[in-house]
């Protein structure tokens, strides 16, 4: 089964990427707005179940972290998708590297980027067309994140909460 950890950001965030996402991502209906801290990854029951104790370990050492985006980016030339920049400060960094060290069944393909993905699979003219218009919106939200989700694929690709991991730092 495929799993992965993401934050999801507050209803207003999430309101305000949908805006996008209904007409620019075919993932729309399959996942809630979210920024992914670890990529899909496969186990099988067993083997989630020791992943998330070890998940749930790393986050006890962790503390909130404050979720700051500042603008529409693109990941093009590599993929037409747009998304809303998330700063990656310090704690988040870290608690995507203390995450990333636990023993996964995937190698992490990708450098981390935080983001909302607000638009994906794009034709270029498409991008072309409407990036430069994001590019020119404010997108300035700020919020504490302090629980992040363990989430599986279900079979019709949607995505469904797993397990919840309250952020501690051992509290």
């Amino acid at each position: 089964m495929k799993y992965g950890i993401v934050a999801f950001p507050s209803k207003k965030v999430q309101d305000f990427a949908n805006s996008y996402r209904k007409r620019y991502d075919p993932h729309y209906s399959l996942i809630t707005p979210h920024m992914t801290i670890k990529g899909v990854f496969e186990a099988d029951e067993n083997e989630i179940k020791i992943i998330a104790e070890k998940v749930e370990n790393v986050l006890k050492k962790h503390t909130p972290f404050s979720l700051n985006t500042s603008k529409v980016s693109s990941f093009a030339p590599v993929t037409n998708a747009l998304y809303l920049n998330i700063n990656p400060t310090e704690e988040l960094v870290s608690l995507h590297d203390d995450l990333n060290s636990i023993e996964y069944n995937d190698v992490e393909s990708y450098t981390f980027v935080p983001h909302i993905t607000i638009a994906q699979k794009l034709s270029a003219t498409e991008h072309d067309d409407i990036y430069p218009q994001l590019k020119m919106i404010g997108v300035d939200f700020e919020e504490m994140i302090d629980r992040l989700h363990l989430l599986y694929q279900l079979e019709d690709g949607s995505w469904t909460v797993y397990e919840t991991f309250r952020l501690a730092g051992d509290e």
